[in-house]
């Protein structure tokens, strides 16, 4: 995301008016996303026993952690920009590797300071960097891979002698979360894929100037969100529906492998059909969304990209609990900040036309 909104950027743009263009379409297809949710959970709270219900509702909206990691990227970019040498982009990795390491070993020494992890948010930088990096070339071949071989080296340590489990998946049964709050071996995995991905280029750009590959690149492309989005609620409905009909997929059961095949299936053949229904909503204007006026005033930029950036961690906030407990009033300041922005542009157009 960063290698490709770079070169949109320009110094003296307005940043607020910028990060809200960037969010538009972003958005659009969450809004949909979101009310699917709140329907079905609450149709699904008095139909399911809470043993099987705190599990969906918990699981319903995690992945919405990249949309939050990603508006806050966007929203360093006046900074990222910065970044043309080499020079800068090690200062720049080794500054928030630095912080986060900083603050594990507080929060991890005075439990009273745990909530101090949610600084460690700033890890999102870490491969928004090394895409502005990529962008600019300035990782040579050898380097990427070494980088990445070293840290692999550092986190395979911070998990066999420190505190950190090696599931970067956050299920809030964790002792000690590398997701929610980001932890130290996420920002090492971070810097590992991010410099692997650059070692990678370009292999994948030969590849993917086959024409066919092109073809099903830009399809994917043109529903990368509703991909993304809808993939859940699908996988969610299968395991329930199995696990309904007497046949539960668990490792170890004889019909395991079985199970899984069809359950696979099911899944792609689901998700196909919902991309085709539900791509024209990632595409399709969405009424009082969007349709912004461009921001010029600095006040109302500014405005407007602090309260994006404030939904952006609301959302990282909200994957600990999904959609109940405190999970809830993150996804209410969420929706809160992304209607004050839309409102806010929509009084600075006002302001212009007076």
């Amino acid at each position: 995301g960063a290698a490709a909104c770079v070169s949109s950027w320009a110094p003296g743009a307005n940043w607020g008016g910028w990060l809200m263009k960037r969010c538009t379409r972003l958005f659009r297809p969450v809004f949909y996303y979101l009310a699917f949710w709140a329907v079905t959970l609450t149709v699904l709270y008095r139909a399911l026993p809470q043993h099987i219900y705190e599990p969906i509702a918990g699981v319903s909206t995690q992945l919405l952690w990249f949309l939050g990691a990603y508006v806050l990227v966007l929203g360093a970019m006046p900074v990222l920009y910065r970044i043309t040498t080499a020079g800068r982009l090690v200062a720049g990795v080794a500054t928030v590797y630095g912080a986060i390491a900083l603050i594990d070993v507080i929060r991890l020494h005075w439990p009273a300071m745990m909530p101090l992890g949610y600084l460690n948010l700033a890890v999102w930088l870490i491969p928004a960097m090394f895409g502005v990096a990529y962008r600019r070339g300035l990782l040579g071949g050898r380097a990427a891979p070494a980088i990445a071989a070293a840290f692999f080296a550092v986190d395979v340590a911070l998990v066999h002698w420190g505190p950190y489990q090696i599931s970067m998946v956050g299920t809030g049964d964790h002792h000690l979360s590398n997701t929610s709050p980001p932890s130290l071996l996420l920002a090492g995995h971070a810097i590992i894929l991010s410099a692997l991905a650059i070692a990678a280029a370009p292999a994948i750009g030969r590849w993917a100037q086959r024409p066919r590959v092109w073809w099903w690149t830009a399809i994917g492309n043109s529903g990368a969100m509703t991909l993304y989005l809808w993939h859940m609620p699908v996988l969610l409905g299968v395991h329930l529906v199995f696990d309904y009909l007497g046949c539960p997929r668990f490792p170890g059961a004889p019909d395991f492998l079985a199970i899984s095949l069809v359950q696979v299936l099911l899944v792609v053949v689901a998700v196909a059909v919902l991309f085709v229904v539900l791509r024209p909503l990632e595409n399709n204007p969405l009424s009082g969304w969007d349709g912004a006026p461009a921001v010029t005033s600095r006040g109302w930029g500014a405005t407007i990209g602090a309260l994006l950036c404030v939904a952006g961690v609301a959302l990282l906030a909200a994957i600990r609990w999904g959609l109940k407990d405190d999970g809830l009033v993150c996804m209410a300041v969420v929706v809160t900040a992304l209607v004050a922005a839309r409102v806010g542009a929509q009084h600075n157009g006002k302001v212009l036309t007076r």
